[in-house]
């Protein structure tokens, strides 16, 4: 895969992109083990933690995720495609609002994300170069499909450290580094 290029991507997304440091496919795929054992790491009933009112649970903050991996996911199928139709933006709040993750288990979301991931994976593999490299509109911005792979895995580098810094206090945390580090 050709190197990404800043001009494959609008700068709101830089942040996320940033956190890549390696080959995006090999992210993903690290990603696919990683964040299910990083979960894996949060006790059940911490799951419907709020460090303060106005902000989501570890589990809406996990869905968050998943719902954003299943959007930047659908763009890149139809860029790759050369579909040439702007896609509307969505509401990351009001996806929340309606989506009772917080009924849910640690457990079963991370395994929707798996199975998510590893279905994903599959396509973006399918990917040939002149795939990667074209571009569409979505929220009124021109970005690549490959971005949209980096934005992805640069979307969960982003919440993963937001759960470590905000939503587990020092003890979680270090467990989480030990449990990491075995």
């Amino acid at each position: 895969m050709k190197p990404l290029k800043s001009d494959e991507y609008p700068a709101v997304y830089a942040p996320y992109i940033e956190t890549v440091v390696d080959n995006v496919l090999d992210t993903l795929e690290e990603q696919t083990l990683s964040f299910p054992a990083f979960l894996d790491t949060i006790p059940e009933e911490r799951g419907n933690f709020k460090y303060a009112e106005d902000k989501w649970t570890i589990k809406e903050v996990v869905g968050h995720v998943i719902d954003n991996e299943r959007i930047m996911a659908y763009r890149a199928l139809r860029f790759s495609r050369n579909d040439l139709k702007e896609l509307a933006g969505y509401d990351q709040d009001y996806l929340i609002q309606y989506s009772r993750y917080n009924d849910r288990t640690l457990e079963s979301l991370s395994k929707e994300f798996t199975y998510l991931r590893k279905a994903n994976l599959m396509l973006f593999r399918s990917f040939n170069d002149a795939e990667l490299e074209r571009k569409g509109m979505a929220s009124e911005r021109l970005t690549s499909v490959k971005a949209l792979l980096y934005v992805i895995a640069g979307h969960l580098n982003h919440h993963r450290i937001i759960i470590q810094e905000r939503y587990l206090n020092s003890d979680d945390v270090k467990n989480l580094v030990s449990a990491l580090q075995h």
